[in-house]
C-alpha cells in the first residue's frame, strides 16, 4: 500500500472530485431560473466536499482532519438532498440523477471509513498525545 503524500492521493478526494463533475453536469440541465438557486447551491455543496478533504489533510492534527472530513460528509448529505429535491421538482428524471446519487453514497461511505480509521489511530495512541499535547517529564 502506498503512503499518502498529498490529499490528491486520497480515494475520498478523488471520488469527491468525480462527484463535483457529475453534479455540475446534472445541474446544467436545471431550468435557467434556478441558476442562482438550486443550481448554485448544489454546485457549492459539491465543491465543498473535496475542498474540505484537502483543507483537513493540510491541518496540523488528526483531530482537525477528522473535523473537516465530518464537514465534507455533511456536504455530501447536502448534495444528496439537493439532487432528490431536483427530482421532486421534476428538473431531472430519477434515472438521470442516479449516477450522482450513487457517487454521493460512495463518497459518504469512503469518508466515513476514513474517519473511523483515523479515530482508531487516535485511540491507539497514549492519551497525552491524542489531544496533540505532550506531557513533560
Amino acid at each position: 500500500m502506498n503512503k499518502v503524500q498529498s490529499y490528491k492521493d486520497l480515494i475520498a478526494w478523488q471520488k469527491a472530485m468525480d462527484l463535483v463533475l457529475t453534479a455540475y453536469r446534472l445541474s446544467a440541465t436545471f431550468p435557467p431560473r434556478e441558476q442562482y438557486g438550486l443550481t448554485a447551491q448544489l454546485r457549492r455543496a459539491a465543491v465543498s466536499i473535496p475542498s474540505n478533504i484537502a483543507e483537513g489533510h493540510g491541518r496540523r492534527t488528526r483531530c482537525d482532519f477528522v473535523r473537516f472530513l465530518d464537514i465534507a460528509r455533511a456536504s455530501a448529505n447536502e448534495v444528496e438532498t439537493q439532487v432528490l429535491l431536483a427530482e421532486r421538482l421534476e428538473y431531472v428524471k430519477p434515472g438521470d440523477s442516479s449516477a450522482c446519487l450513487d457517487l454521493c453514497d460512495e463518497v459518504q461511505r469512503i469518508i466515513k471509513g476514513l474517519i473511523i480509521s483515523l479515530e482508531r489511530k487516535d485511540t491507539a495512541r497514549p492519551t497525552s498525545q491524542v489531544s496533540g499535547l505532550r506531557t513533560q517529564g
